[in-house]
């Protein structure tokens, strides 16, 4: 069996070129109302790929000769919001909510607000 690497990484980029787009995973931009959506992803690809060869026989190895090579390659895609123009503004939608240590940050400011108003509230209150 004949493996020819720069066939295959063709065939492969050639396979990435068609689909890998935002459009085949969630589509084209569209317009509503006032505003225009544009799909954006995450795609991240790797390629991998190698070969071996050998000659005469030695001790323990067998009779000798011998060719070996494989490739491969994986990609991922992720949906991550839309892009939203209206007139010359544009916003970022994100198509996930927050998680981790910046969804945390995010609520500071409400959490300290209620802090500062239960500490309000204890007070008693001066005439």
């Amino acid at each position: 069996m004949s493996f020819n690497v720069d066939e295959t990484v063709k065939q492969f980029t050639d396979f990435l070129k068609t689909e890998a787009k935002t459009e085949t995973v969630i589509g084209q931009s569209f317009q509503l109302g006032e505003f225009t959506c544009v799909p954006v992803i995450k795609f991240g690809m790797g390629i991998g790929y190698g070969g071996g060869e050998g000659h005469g026989a030695k001790e323990g190895k067998g009779n000798g000769e011998g060719t070996g090579g494989g490739a491969a390659g994986g990609m991922g895609l992720e949906p991550m919001g839309f892009l939203a123009t209206r007139n010359d503004q544009i916003s970022f939608i994100p198509t996930s909510q927050n998680k981790g240590l910046s969804a945390v940050f995010e609520k500071v400011p409400d959490m300290l607000g209620k802090m500062m108003q239960m500490k309000k509230d204890k007070e008693p209150a001066v005439n």
